[in-house]
């Protein structure tokens, strides 16, 4: 048995209160780095080890210019989300449960990057699959 991973980004939150109260920018808005509907496929083989690359060309679906988004084939993932997603994206790729007992589906997690004023929420879905 093998393993990819899935990673999509089902939401993006702002909170422009926050920003305005202790950012440097105030109007900073939405985080620039994803899209909602952003897919990314992560695998970890003899050919690619997106893992080791901070997913960089991880990106196989977005609405966006692909050169402007984080894990495309410019631009590795963001710093914050790849400290919020890299823990559960190398279970995955190992044949690791992402989180037995509190997921419906072990093989999936519902997790958000560390950025509190603009949070970017992702779906991590371990994929098995037969060579």
């Amino acid at each position: 048995m093998k393993h990819k991973v899935k990673l999509t980004v089902i939401d993006k939150k702002l909170y422009p209160e926050l920003q305005k109260q202790y950012c440097s920018d105030p109007n900073s808005g939405e985080c620039p780095c994803y899209n909602i509907g952003d897919e990314f496929i992560f695998e970890r083989d003899e050919i690619n080890d997106h893992f080791w690359h901070m997913g960089l060309n991880t990106l196989v679906k977005t609405n966006a210019d692909p050169d402007t988004v984080a894990g495309g084939k410019k631009i590795p993932h963001c710093s914050e989300a790849w400290d919020a997603i890299s823990r559960y994206i190398y279970t995955g790729l190992q044949g690791g449960s992402i989180m037995k007992g509190w997921m419906k589906d072990e093989n999936t997690m519902i997790t958000c990057c560390s950025d509190g004023t603009r949070p970017v929420i992702f779906k991590i879905e371990r994929i098995d699959y037969e060579d």
